[in-house]
């Protein structure tokens, strides 16, 4: 006869400021608030832990605050699990819930913890996050630096905008220029301090449509994913998976990607696909038939994308130089 292990559930919505929780101990519930500060979540996971020896944690992957949360409890030495946000919501309307607010989200998640299978999150290496952290604030800047050509643009359009402006605006793009490839640089001296992540880089940059900038990009998103991980998975991780909507005989709106997944990867996979369709001999060959049947060329390009994304992660886990004859079956090439 096996005994049933006593533990502590908790369940958060994490927030930018407070987190509402949700925490169960022999029976009782006890929901409340929490500041997000380091030393304040530390002393209550330990409060937790301390009260059967044993926690549970789940969290939602939202926004970049979630992740502090998991690392320090997985520091403390309890199981924590991390989820969709999507998956939460859909199991949200399964319960029934039609309202929301933080201190219902929060009992919510703890419904999911008690109710759906466990499945142990295992952080990432230090190595891993740190580059995960340059990738994303690239884009950050990037976006940025995109923003203001575009408004160099709408005032060079027009004499009436003084020149001082358009100097002024000119001087904060070379200032941006030069913080993203000094980033970029520091991001590559990452890489190569680490056997693996240059092994990786090493192979990932054979893609073609994958240079220095891109393969940072890739790599800062899929190396922080398990690697046990198949490669439909990691196509719907990106958001990249095709999404019917069929209803009887009457409805049947176009598919599209569901968009419900990692967009950082989806950015970075969008410039290299664009690039493979116009010189990578295969992908273009690919792109023209799937062109030639009625499709759009965005829905080409994107096909693309799950292609190579398919391609660099088996590069990722097994790093070898890529080849487009395995990954395209054309019996012509243009």
């Amino acid at each position: 006869m096996t005994t049933a292990i006593e533990r502590t559930e908790l369940a958060l919505d994490i927030g930018a400021k407070t987190h509402a929780y949700c925490c169960e101990t022999r029976g009782e519930v006890e929901q409340g608030t929490l500041a997000n500060e380091p030393e304040a979540l530390r002393r209550f996971l330990q409060a937790r832990l301390a009260r059967t020896g044993a926690l549970r944690v789940l969290v939602e992957a939202t926004g970049v605050y979630y992740l502090d949360v998991a690392l320090l409890a997985h520091e403390l030495g309890a199981e924590v699990t991390v989820i969709n946000p999507k998956a939460a919501h859909h199991f949200a309307k399964a319960l029934g819930q039609r309202s929301k607010t933080d201190r219902l989200d929060a009992a919510m998640l703890l419904q999911c913890l008690k109710r759906m299978p466990f499945k142990a999150w295992e952080p990432p290496r230090k190595a891993l996050l740190e580059l995960r952290c340059y990738g994303r604030y690239l884009v950050q800047l990037t976006e940025q630096n995109a923003a203001s050509k575009n408004r160099l643009h709408a005032l060079s359009a027009t004499a009436a905008s003084p020149a001082k402006l358009r100097a002024d605006m000119k001087r904060a793009i070379t200032a941006m220029d030069k913080r993203i490839d000094r980033i970029r640089a520091e991001a590559v001296t990452l890489i190569k301090a680490d056997p693996a992540l240059l092994k990786a880089f090493k192979a990932l940059v054979t893609v073609i449509g994958v240079a220095d900038t891109s393969a940072v990009s890739l790599l800062s998103e899929l190396m922080v994913l398990p690697f046990t991980l198949r490669a439909r998975a990691c196509v719907s991780h990106a958001g990249l998976d095709p999404r019917l909507f069929e209803s009887g005989t009457s409805v049947h709106k176009a598919t599209r990607i569901s968009k419900h997944g990692n967009k950082y990867l989806r950015q970075a996979l969008f410039h290299p696909a664009l690039s493979a369709s116009i010189h990578d001999p295969y992908a273009k060959a690919f792109k023209d038939r799937l062109v030639a049947r009625g499709k759009r060329k965005m829905q080409a390009i994107v096909a693309i994308m799950r292609k190579l994304l398919t391609a660099i992660w088996a590069i990722i886990r097994h790093p070898n130089p890529y080849d487009a004859k395995l990954l395209y079956t054309t019996p012509k090439i243009a």
